[in-house]
């Protein structure tokens, strides 16, 4: 697992174990929540956003959900009997918890970057048509050896390092 992979199975954790604590608290208190616990419900609600729109897109389903929640009117007058709406956020979080848990997210990154891979296929087939061998030359090449180094991590093949390759 590389470190960012971990990076990021570390922040889904906890965004899902803090938005559950949170959302505890906030089901048991009388009043509305304030001062240390609304920053924290504030900085939460903050990274998550953030998490989604890297991970997913604006265009996603859980980046709806998230805006949805987040949209309702008084957001961050939370208490035991108003917070269907940062329940709704936890569940967003759980979500992802699961693909990543399940190995979805990274089938996600994989189809962007096959995406991103025929974007560069279309570059250097454009060059070539052009007359720049050498720069298609160069941009598939990169492309090809990219995905076929991708390819031995996932399978675990063994690779040897740049310098002990031999002509």
């Amino acid at each position: 697992m590389s470190r960012l992979d971990t990076k990021i199975q570390t922040e889904v954790s906890d965004l899902a174990d803090t938005g559950a604590s949170l959302l505890r608290t906030i089901q048991s208190s009388g009043d509305e929540i304030q001062g240390e616990e609304l920053i924290e419900v504030s900085t939460w609600v903050t990274r998550l956003g953030q998490l989604i729109r890297r991970l997913y897109g604006e265009k996603s389903q859980h980046f709806e959900s998230y805006s949805s929640a987040l949209s309702t009117n008084y957001f961050y007058k939370l208490h035991s009997n108003w917070n269907a709406h940062f329940s709704q956020m936890v569940g967003v979080a759980r979500a992802i918890k699961h693909d990543l848990e399940n190995g979805l997210l990274v089938q996600f990154k994989a189809l962007v970057q096959a995406d991103v891979f025929a974007d560069f296929l279309e570059m250097g087939e454009y060059l070539l048509h052009e007359g720049y061998k050498d720069a298609a030359a160069v941009i598939i090449g990169t492309v090809l050896e990219d995905g076929l180094r991708k390819m031995a991590e996932a399978n675990r093949v063994m690779q040897n390092p740049v310098n002990e390759l031999t002509s």
